[in-house]
């Protein structure tokens, strides 16, 4: 097997939660060392009460696999020039952190790249640095909210849903991933770091993408849609004996298979039906003819025969079901660590599988501080007498 391609590559993170911890993890999946900074008090991610498992944060185990964690207070000198030191060995700094604060601490991009000018720093923040909502607080709940994508999601005339996932810290941490990769690209070619910045507004916005153009050129301000689809039909789901499924007949070959596997070709034939737009039309006398038909057999029933037909169409799956279906094995998406205070733990696998190259990097999330040494000896050379001092100084834990 070939080394992971980001292996050589240093990050310090000096991320919280989710927004500046999963680009963290990502990069950790691709090979890079990431060494995650906290403050002697931990991650606010460490915080148990989320997710909680044997006393841990199931949110953390989860966001901080493979990753080292040192203890450092960046608010005493001695502290930030530890930090300053790792910086000139180091590759890339990523935070979430309000603006504001990396100027305050003294490690802001100015301070950072005189040291280090091929350093890469990324900062996931809410609104950005700079403008009227700068300083908001920028909760994942409030990215949805505020981005528009709650209105756009749940059933029409019920009241707004977020999305089942923290989309818009999610959604941050993977543009974050992208600027860094882009970044380290670039400084092949110059030789130089790049200072980058996400806003989790802007990434949210940027994934309304064709909602969004529809209502910036066409003036089309979408309701919530529930599984269906303004431009398709059938695209939705349907409740069957025992479940749900979903069928999405976006081109007109799919439509007709469909019409046939479910034992009614005259649906194919009929006029009112016969494009998509002419079902877009009708689709108040369509839809009730399919609820009918489904609700006649159980979901595996009529997945055997919509497979059978090539039918684009899924059971809708809860997460018990999601990970039992074939492909999680296939392709390796649970990977395993062994925890020191939990035990076991099992959780997502790394999605980017290249040729060649092991997929499979799982180690245990760390605990706090658990690092602090090894990493000062092995990056900077530092004694065990010389570390012993920073501890009792307070500068590391």
């Amino acid at each position: 097997m070939n080394a992971s391609p980001l292996t050589g590559v240093h990050v310090l993170e000096l991320g919280q939660i989710i927004a500046g911890t999963y680009s963290g993890q990502v990069l950790s999946d691709l090979g890079a060392e990431v060494i995650k900074i906290e403050a002697p008090e931990g991650d606010l991610g460490r915080n148990p009460s989320v997710a909680p498992y044997r006393g841990a944060s199931g949110l953390f185990l989860t966001f901080n696999r493979n990753k080292k964690s040192v203890v450092i207070n960046l608010k005493t000198q001695a502290g930030r020039a530890i930090f300053y030191d790792l910086v000139k060995v180091c590759d890339v700094v990523v935070d979430n952190f309000r603006p504001g604060v990396l100027e305050r601490l003294e490690i802001d991009y100015a301070k950072l790249s005189a040291l280090n000018p091929r350093l890469i720093q990324c900062s996931v923040t809410g609104f950005g640095s700079n403008g009227e909502y700068r300083n908001y607080p920028a909760l994942d709940l409030v990215v949805q909210a505020i981005s528009g994508h709650m209105a756009v999601t749940g059933e029409p005339g019920r009241p707004p849903v977020r999305v089942g996932i923290p989309l818009g810290d999610l959604s941050g941490a993977i543009f974050a991933c992208k600027g860094i990769l882009a970044a380290l690209y670039d400084r092949e070619r110059t030789g130089r770091g790049l200072r980058i910045e996400i806003s989790m507004f802007d990434t949210m916005l940027h994934l309304l993408t064709y909602i969004g153009t529809m209502w910036l050129t066409n003036g089309e301000l979408p309701q919530p849609p529930g599984s269906t689809h303004d431009y398709m039909v059938p695209w939705q789901a349907f409740a069957t004996q025992d479940g749900y499924i979903v069928v999405a007949t976006r081109e007109e070959i799919f439509w007709r298979n469909l019409c046939e596997a479910i034992g009614e070709p005259s649906l194919g034939s009929d006029p009112r039906f016969a494009t998509n737009a002419m079902r877009v039309k009708h689709k108040a006398e369509l839809v009730p003819k399919l609820e009918s038909i489904f609700r006649a057999r159980r979901t595996h029933a009529w997945m055997e025969v919509l497979r059978a037909a090539q039918v684009p169409a899924a059971p809708v799956n809860h997460i018990d079901q999601a990970f039992a279906e074939p492909p999680v094995a296939e392709r390796e998406m649970i990977v395993e660590y062994h925890h020191p205070q939990v035990g076991k733990v099992s959780l997502p696998g790394n999605p980017i599988k290249m040729a060649g190259v092991d997929g499979i990097r799982s180690r245990p999330a760390p605990l706090l501080g658990e690092h602090t040494d090894a990493v000062l000896k092995d990056l900077l050379g530092l004694q065990p007498e010389r570390i012993e001092s920073l501890r009792r100084g307070g500068a590391i834990a």
